[in-house]
């Protein structure tokens, strides 16, 4: 497994060995130690799987609000997606910065984003398959939204009419929603 820095602060692409042959291929997905290696020491304790079926489906801004902040580990295994993280923590100097990347069944990329981060996802193809880690359990008293297009954080989305769940059309902007991260030195 090969981790690759972004320019992200915490953020990490995840580029695993695929083996493949007639039968197809095998990847290992998942490594405590590999990451423990890298310096990086995560207890994912959930799964969650989402389809969605049309492309053009934007899921995000997502976030939870301390102390329930969730590391996340995310996957595309079928069809594609572009896959982004915001830094939401006050004091950071990434803060309001975005990076996104393409994760598809092809690439088979993953992308880790520490907790403080918000996490938005828009599908590119039809029946999408996502897949991601958490450290810390869905707490639905602390999840919330900012919108996806809000002026400041300025993500530069390839659409501009996404399909939007009716949350996600009411999420707030930054500047007025209720995050409550810092950043902390290591």
């Amino acid at each position: 497994m090969k981790l690759i820095k972004t320019e992200l602060d915490g953020v990490f692409i995840l580029e695993t060995k695929v083996f493949g042959d007639h039968r197809g291929w095998f990847t290992e997905s998942w490594s405590r130690r590999t990451m423990e290696e890298a310096g990086l020491d995560y207890d994912f304790v959930q799964d969650n799987h989402s389809l969605s079926t049309q492309r053009g489906t934007l899921r995000g801004i997502h976030f939870q609000l301390e102390p329930y902040s969730q590391a996340k580990l995310m996957r595309c295994i079928k069809g594609a997606v572009l896959d982004v993280a915001v830094d939401l923590r006050k004091g950071s100097s990434d803060y309001m910065r975005w990076f996104a990347v393409e994760l598809n069944e092809e690439n088979k990329r993953q992308l880790l984003i520490p907790r403080g981060f918000g996490h938005a996802f828009l599908t590119l193809t039809e029946n999408v398959e996502f897949l991601y880690k958490t450290d810390r359990y869905y707490n639905v008293g602390h999840d919330r939204s900012i919108a996806w297009n809000d002026p400041e954080i300025n993500i530069q989305w390839p659409i501009s009419d996404p399909i939007l769940s009716e949350k996600d059309m009411k999420a707030s902007f930054l500047k007025d929603s209720d995050v409550n991260y810092r950043y902390e030195t290591k």
